[in-house]
């Protein structure tokens, strides 16, 4: 599965989730940001890449449905509805990402050993 993380300037939420998640059994993970100053923004590329797309807040699903509208079709978007009040790779996030996200992916390689 090809798993894309969304957040706005893909400085935190997202690359944390990118990282967490990469390890995980049968996943492949990349991130974006919908702001025009993120470190990498979101591209068509990246959505037709992704086979499930997780964003962090509703406005990132309704600004990707508004630039990627031809390329979301038969995508599955998730709101994870995780505010940006977190550090990268705080625990916290940590926690709440494999909670929210983990039941959509597949185990992690760990608890198959």
């Amino acid at each position: 599965m090809n798993a894309l993380f969304i957040c706005s300037r893909n400085r935190l939420r997202s690359p944390t989730a990118q990282a967490v998640f990469a390890s995980w059994e049968n996943v492949e993970t990349d991130s974006a940001g919908t702001s025009a100053d993120a470190d990498i923004e979101v591209s068509a590329d990246h959505i037709d890449w992704a086979d499930t797309i997780f964003v962090m807040e509703g406005r990132h699903r309704a600004l990707l449905a508004k630039r990627f509208q031809r390329q979301l079709k038969g995508k599955q978007v998730i709101c994870l509805e995780i505010r940006d009040n977190y550090t990268f790779m705080q625990p916290e996030l940590i926690e709440i990402l494999i909670a929210k996200v983990g039941r959509h992916l597949h185990s992690p390689k760990a608890s198959l050993q």
